[in-house]
């Protein structure tokens, strides 16, 4: 058995995501330790290390999270393949960069964003990733007036991904409703592997 340990302390998302996959993808890592001390990190670097076929044990450590992925059953190709959903015939991705839309009037920007959300189910199966960055991630936390058009999204298939490093920025991390947490290689990721890219900042 091959066993790694990963010190990712002071590093944040997506550092350590990076830094496991690097290891993982030279192969045969059956156990993986990776020590985090950044919130956004712990929960993107488990949900990282399952989608591989990994179980993770989080235990925390005084003032670091130790997560340590264990190899049995499947491999990292079939339970990643397994635990993504199958592609639509066409990919639009819309990346949201913000709680209010346009520059000029906040109060109209919010009103604007209102009903771009409670709109974009008119894509239908087509709009496949939303993506919630920087002040975008607002949106996604308790209070939120668009959390009920997000939650629809959501019930509909649509795949929302809201990035961790920028909800730490903001102190929400633990007041996220709806969405997935996530971090810039996924982002990445979805950007390359997407038909079509609609950024609003």
């Amino acid at each position: 058995m091959t066993e790694e340990i990963l010190d990712c302390r002071g590093l944040a998302c997506p550092s350590p995501v990076l830094k496991a996959k690097e290891l993982i993808d030279r192969g045969n890592v059956d156990r993986l330790t990776v020590l985090v001390d950044d919130p956004a990190a712990e929960e993107n670097v488990g949900r990282f290390l399952r989608r591989f076929g990994y179980e993770v044990t989080v235990a925390p450590r005084g003032d670091h999270v130790e997560l340590t992925g264990s190899k049995s059953g499947p491999s990292s190709e079939k339970a990643a393949s397994e635990q993504s959903d199958p592609p639509p015939a066409s990919k639009i991705m819309v990346l949201l960069a913000t709680d209010r839309l346009g520059r000029g009037d906040d109060e109209l920007g919010r009103k604007l964003v209102f009903n771009f959300l409670g709109t974009l189910r008119e894509m239908g199966p087509e709009l496949w990733r939303l993506i919630l960055i920087n002040g975008g991630v607002k949106l996604s936390i308790e209070g939120s007036d668009v959390l009920p058009s997000l939650q629809m999204l959501q019930e509909d298939g649509v795949h929302i991904l809201v990035c961790g490093t920028c909800l730490n920025h903001f102190g929400l991390l633990d007041k996220k409703k709806v969405g997935e947490t996530t971090n810039m290689l996924d982002i990445v990721t979805a950007m390359q592997v997407a038909d079509k890219v609609i950024s609003l900042t």
